[in-house]
């Protein structure tokens, strides 16, 4: 059978997976999920930049376009190496099922060369969103000492709903004294939290998306992390002490 690579629009966490497993667990009963596969990697990930699939045709011939969706720049690894900030870290949040048993994780590295692991914040009954925070607000409590340092930085999270809560959407639910049109605002506390320490970093930082479980090594070992804080269910956020080798944390099980 060929292998195929499934773009996810819509769903639980946005991406592209290398297998209908990962994907099933991102759409399934997930209402409005817009999904597709694709024979190629390459394909792949063009749909999932433009944010949209190619039109499909209905049975009876006439084009159906599917619904593109707005977003935010998506960076490659490519562009991400090119970027001459001293500390680059990588976030990622990790829930099974959703809801369910959830652990964040956040892989550092200070001049493109891996510097520590982190993982843990588990919580029996977490989110995946819930999750991605968690996560977000950790690099955000090691970007302070950073910045202080003096030391320029940037952090790459896979989640669009965790950036676009602190980097967007936040400023409007702080000017309707944090109410949102059409229901309640998830995570309201843990939001608030993160969006007043992003907003005193804000002109020293960038917090940038990128695609998960398409091989960005710092993603990809900051998922792993995840499924570490959720087989040995750690409540703490601690450095990865086990470490010997990238090679040996990419072969772990992946989120």
């Amino acid at each position: 059978m060929a292998k195929k690579f499934y773009v996810v629009w819509q769903g639980r966490k946005p991406g592209i997976y290398n297998d209908w497993n990962h994907c099933k667990q991102q759409v399934d009963q997930f209402a409005g999920a817009k999904y597709k596969s694709y024979s190629t990697l390459a394909e792949a990930e063009l749909a999932f930049k433009n944010g949209r699939s190619h039109t499909v045709k209905k049975p009876g011939g006439e084009k159906k376009p599917t619904i593109a969706t707005k977003g935010i720049k998506t960076y490659t690894s490519a562009e991400i190496a090119q970027m001459s900030v001293e500390v680059k870290i990588y976030t990622d949040g990790g829930c099974h099922p959703n809801p369910g048993k959830a652990g964040s994780g956040m892989a550092v590295y200070r001049h493109n060369t891996l510097e520590s692991l982190w993982y843990g914040l588990y919580n029996p009954k977490g989110t995946n969103n819930t999750a991605e925070l968690n996560a977000l607000n950790q690099a955000l409590i090691l970007a302070q000492t950073e910045v202080e340092l003096g030391h320029s930085l940037a952090i790459f999270c896979d989640s669009k709903y965790a950036i676009q809560c602190i980097t967007q959407w936040a400023v409007g639910w702080q000017k309707k004294g944090w109410t949102k049109q059409g229901g309640e605002i998830k995570n309201l506390i843990l939001i608030q939290e993160i969006f007043e320490r992003y907003q005193r970093l804000k002109p020293s930082i960038h917090i940038l998306h990128v695609n998960g479980h398409i091989g960005v090594e710092g993603n990809e070992l900051a998922d792993r992390m995840t499924m570490v804080a959720i087989e040995q269910q750690e409540s703490q956020f601690k450095c990865y002490e086990a470490f010997q080798s990238i090679e040996q944390v990419l072969a772990m099980q992946a989120g």
